[in-house]
């Protein structure tokens, strides 16, 4: 049984990026341990919240729910500051995430990666995948943390050319996608990949559902949410690890 890490940025982007293989790893006795950095505090919510409650509160509430889906054996939260998209004056908050001390946080994270045993971290890639502060921050913290504890680093993305070919990816946003700047990875950079089972995607549709303040309900019944949803991409940086086990979505598509 190995352990493997998750660093994600804010509630939901564990369910978007990373679901299936999070669940593979839990269905084949792997401990999969999540760390979320931020409460996900400045997003928008579809709806009005209960009177009294936060969108912070909301979106942890939403982020256990999506742990349960997913098998997840301990949810750790670091508690940084939403830092907002790219231009946002909450950049600058002095706890926004986008301003964290890269090497405070990449020991904080080492030493909780040592202490659960963990054998690789999941991160972003260098452009946090479309360029989000918090996603940049995590793949620097991220990435100085698998070089300190010593263990292999495969950083979350999309391939690029593939999701040009589907319907359209909430990492790309809502607008037209000419003019948009690139997101994720070419897919030579991929070096690998995991499709989803059945089961696999069904659970990542639970826990797509469970951010329900974020995610809009028609995203998982759409005709196209296998094609668009069910492979996640990763770069792997060092050794051959636990991912590679899973299976290669380029090799047996």
């Amino acid at each position: 049984m190995a352990t493997v890490l998750f660093f994600h940025a804010h509630p939901d982007d564990e369910a978007i990026f990373t679901a299936l293989t999070m669940r593979r790893l839990a269905d084949q006795g792997h401990r999969v341990v999540l760390v979320t950095a931020t409460g996900g505090e400045l997003g928008v919510p579809l709806f009005p919240l209960p009177l009294g409650t936060s969108v912070g509160r909301r979106r942890v509430a939403e982020l256990e729910a999506s742990c349960t889906a997913l098998g997840v054996s301990r949810l750790v939260l670091l508690g940084r500051r939403d830092s907002g998209m790219p231009g946002d004056p909450a950049n600058r908050h002095r706890r926004a995430l986008a301003r964290a001390a890269v090497a405070g946080w990449a020991g904080r994270l080492a030493d909780l990666a040592r202490g659960e045993g963990a054998e690789a971290i999941v991160h972003y890639d260098g452009n946090g995948i479309y360029g989000h502060p918090d996603h940049v921050a995590v793949h620097r913290i991220g990435s100085a943390a698998a070089e300190l504890a010593g263990v292999t680093s495969y950083e979350a993305t999309v391939d690029r050319e593939y999701i040009h070919f589907v319907e359209q990816h909430l990492v790309e946003g809502s607008g037209p996608r000419s003019g948009r700047p690139r997101v994720g990875a070419a897919s030579v950079e991929i070096t690998t990949a995991l499709r989803g089972t059945a089961e696999e995607l069904a659970a990542k549709r639970l826990a797509m559902a469970a951010h329900s303040s974020q995610i809009p309900p028609d995203t998982m019944v759409a005709p196209t949410y296998d094609d668009v949803y069910g492979l996640e991409w990763f770069i792997r940086r060092g050794v051959p690890g636990v991912l590679e086990t899973l299976g290669n979505a380029h090799l047996f598509a």
